[in-house]
């Protein structure tokens, strides 16, 4: 039996394929990777790559062994997950895997926003397929907002129009330990888990936090979702991505990423990672 990670080099499958690497031996770790060289340093530590794309499902016959459990990372092009994930669950399905774990999000076929409808169909398309599964219903990620920090130093400003909707966000590495945990234990199949950070937070908690980090006067504009998409188009963000970003924090504000039910916290077996601490370090690497 070996653990598949699909999107093995992506932000998310490289930490769930390190903390792989913690805990059980390499020659039981498999990563499917759409590049083969960028994969290279996971091939010199023991771990076997299957070179496959979920864009053309005819690679994805030799991705998955009869026995294998395997954790389906959503794609990242938005729009064209619902037919690739359909092309990987195929595969799964022909190969005979003992588990396909799913990351999805949180709430969902309760989750009604516009980011949510590729997550809910797949998960649709696996309980149709037969398959024994997990479903990983992940919420925000803290880096979500981390990442993007540039903008928000050079104006001063956290812009978005969630409102006061808190957000339970958790960090990669947290929902990463979760796949790891439910891909290595026992009694996860037919499970879904609402993952989420232990706290939820609000935007002017975050402006805070980021102003505690750099010594910087940084506050929380809240903007009208026309008014936000047009600033995200502004900044390059394509004008359909800019929409469902607009729709994200329409969704925040409703508090349907505000969840705290604490099962990511039960499942990793420690509290999730604080907003200030992750915070404090994307500051120092900037």
């Amino acid at each position: 039996m070996s653990i598949v990670v699909t999107g093995a080099t992506g932000a998310l499958g490289r930490l769930v394929v390190e903390q792989l690497l913690a805990t059980v031996p390499a020659g039981q770790v498999v990563a499917v990777v759409r590049d083969k060289e960028k994969a290279t340093p996971l091939a010199a530590r023991g771990v076997e790559l299957r070179i496959a794309d979920y864009g053309r499902p005819e690679t994805l016959a030799g991705a998955f062994r009869a026995g294998d459990r395997v954790l389906l990372i959503s794609g990242s092009e938005v729009g064209s997950r619902t037919a690739q994930h359909t092309a990987v669950i195929d595969a799964a399905k022909t190969a005979g895997v003992a588990q396909l774990a799913y990351t999805g999000i949180l709430g969902g076929p309760d989750a009604d926003f516009l980011l949510a409808e590729e997550h809910k169909a797949t998960e649709r398309l696996i309980l149709d397929s037969g398959l024994p599964y997990t479903f990983l219903r992940n919420g925000w990620y803290t880096e979500n907002y981390t990442a993007a920090l540039a903008p928000v130093l050079e104006h001063g400003a956290v812009v978005a129009n969630a409102g006061d909707g808190r957000i339970a966000s958790a960090t990669r590495a947290d929902y990463a330990a979760a796949a790891v945990a439910v891909l290595t234990g026992e009694g996860h199949l037919g499970a879904a888990y609402e993952l989420s950070g232990d706290v939820a937070w609000s935007l002017d908690e975050y402006a805070a936090a980021v102003a505690a980090a750099t010594g910087k006067e940084i506050t929380y504009k809240r903007v009208p979702a026309a008014a936000h998409q047009e600033i995200l188009v502004g900044a390059g963000v394509p004008e359909a991505f800019a929409a469902i970003l607009a729709d994200v924090d329409e969704a925040i504000a409703r508090g349907l990423l505000a969840g705290t039910g604490g099962e990511l916290a039960r499942l990793i077996g420690r509290p999730t990672t604080p907003l200030a601490e992750t915070v404090a370090s994307a500051v120092a690497a900037l």
